[in-house]
């Protein structure tokens, strides 16, 4: 969407928030938000004008907030670059899920989405690899299971005196 461009990473934030309180309760208020995203009421105040001025939520003072089609568009693929990039982090990388969850909200603003892509991608080859998948180890990077040790793959399990080839 090339809508994303013109957003802060603060209002992609506000749409995010938006997004995933009004899953739970079908629309947000603005001390949802608040508490959501630890802010200042005043905040949540000047971010909603600011989104309701480009057409990504509806908002009036003291009622409910709920997002347009185009800001259920911005928000859900904000939403989606936040969770291929946390996924990313843990199924592949193998970072905790905290501190990927913490990563991946700021890289979500930053990276490009042919970046993201190719993670993606590149995850969805980790998980299927047709020799028993390939995993991430501390100290020896890019390695294939058990699955590996017929010799036939070039990322087999260091730690079984296969070799490694770690790009």
């Amino acid at each position: 969407m090339d809508k994303r461009k013109k957003l802060t990473a603060s209002q992609e934030d506000y749409l995010e928030a938006i997004y995933q309180i009004s899953l739970e309760k079908k629309a947000a208020r603005a001390k949802d938000i608040a508490e959501f995203l630890g802010v200042k009421a005043s905040s949540v105040t000047t971010a909603l004008r600011n989104l309701s001025a480009l057409e990504l939520v509806n908002y009036a003072p003291y009622d409910l907030i709920t997002l347009t089609d185009k800001g259920t568009e911005a928000a859900e693929e904000i939403v989606n670059r936040h969770q291929a990039l946390k996924n990313f982090l843990t199924n592949v990388l193998g970072v905790e899920k905290e501190a990927a969850d913490e990563a991946a909200c700021r890289m979500e603003h930053s990276v490009p989405n042919m970046i993201v892509e190719r993670l993606i991608k590149y995850a969805e080859y980790v998980e299927t690899c047709p020799k028993g998948g390939i995993t991430w180890d501390s100290g020896f990077g890019f390695y294939c299971k058990e699955a590996c040790l017929d010799g036939g793959c070039e990322r087999a399990n260091p730690q079984n005196n296969s070799t490694l080839q770690d790009n």
